[in-house]
């Protein structure tokens, strides 16, 4: 039997241990349909994320400030921008810091960022329907005005619970951050209080898994998962394998629940899905009379380690089997 010059070789050996080598994919992007690169030069500084349920595939984000009232809706089969939205019916946005989608189809912005650590004494959430139709269009929202029952804080994490359709805030700081809960029913008459339900890491983002049973929290070095009950996360959380962002904004999870999406600010900045444990995976019900979407649960990290082996060793084999044929060959 001929044996395959050590290039063609290596392309069969790394196709014969690709099952257990996949997981190298996974664990620093993720599926490549999911991992994405936002193109449009006008998101410089994407603060947060959010998953359409009416377009598969498409993402919202905004910018964190002085961009105006904009929303985008990024495709991440393109990383192109197929809807601008422009709020109207609100003031000024001040430094708007993270946005998610409630069980009510709307989607939730939240204005909560305060750079001088609580300064002011109240911020805002804007509220509009999920366009059916993509493309640049004028909605007017609803404005709700937010106070903190401890005072004022800086945040960027906006939670709204996919069952319930409470809203969440998680403010930032390194020690004493919380995380605060809101009024059953946000009201557009007067002020709503938020009042510290929980302690919380230094948080810049924050999302609830599509049934509702996990809080994911990441801050700029680190990410968990949170088992969620009675309207509170309990113990200290799974880690989540983050990748490492330069300015780490962002996270939502993918409709199925079986990834995380990391984003981050800058042009042309990466949304990586990171693949979760069938532990911390929380896919999303099936509709009724309908087949579940829900993927299955990745393979473990610990199987790329296993294949990466495999792959070593095979090279390593292929290589000296060449130089043996090149030395009989010279006899």
């Amino acid at each position: 039997m001929r044996l395959l010059p050590l290039s063609s070789a290596s392309a069969v050996l790394v196709l014969a241990v690709l099952p257990s080598s996949s997981a190298l994919a996974a664990g620093s992007e993720g599926p490549a349909a999911s991992s994405f690169t936002i193109s449009d030069p006008r998101i410089k500084e994407s603060s947060g994320l959010a998953a359409s349920r009416l377009h598969p595939g498409v993402y919202w984000t905004h910018n964190d400030s002085d961009d105006g009232p904009y929303v985008y809706a990024v495709d991440s089969a393109t990383g192109r921008t197929v809807a601008r939205i422009t709020l109207t019916g609100i003031g000024r946005p001040r430094d708007v810091e993270a946005i998610s989608l409630g069980p009510d189809g709307q989607l939730y912005v939240g204005d909560i960022g305060d750079n001088k650590d609580g300064t002011w004494d109240h911020v805002w959430i804007y509220r509009f329907p999920e366009p059916k139709e993509l493309g640049d269009a004028t909605v007017k929202a609803a404005q709700f005005t937010v106070k903190y029952a401890d005072g004022p804080r800086n945040a960027e994490a906006l939670m709204v619970h996919p069952v319930t359709g409470r809203v969440y805030i998680a403010s930032k700081h390194e020690s004493t951050g919380g995380l605060y809960e809101g009024p059953e029913r946000l009201s557009a008459s007067g002020p709503n209080v938020f009042r510290r339900v929980a302690d919380v890491p230094w948080v810049t983002d924050g999302a609830f898994s599509p049934d509702g049973s996990r809080l994911a929290l990441r801050g700029y070095f680190t990410a968990r998962t949170y088992a969620w009950k009675d309207g509170r996360p309990e113990g200290g959380g799974e880690r989540v394998d983050a990748p490492w962002q330069g300015q780490a904004e962002s996270v939502t999870y993918a409709p199925d629940g079986s990834a995380l999406m990391f984003g981050s600010e800058g042009g042309s900045s990466r949304v990586v899905a990171v693949p979760l444990a069938a532990a911390t995976a929380s896919p999303a019900p099936p509709k009724p009379g309908s087949p579940s979407q829900a993927a299955p649960p990745p393979e473990p990290t610990g199987e790329f380690g296993k294949g990466a082996l495999v792959l070593a060793a095979a090279l390593v084999l292929a290589f000296a089997a060449k130089r043996l044929l090149r030395r009989r060959g010279s006899k």
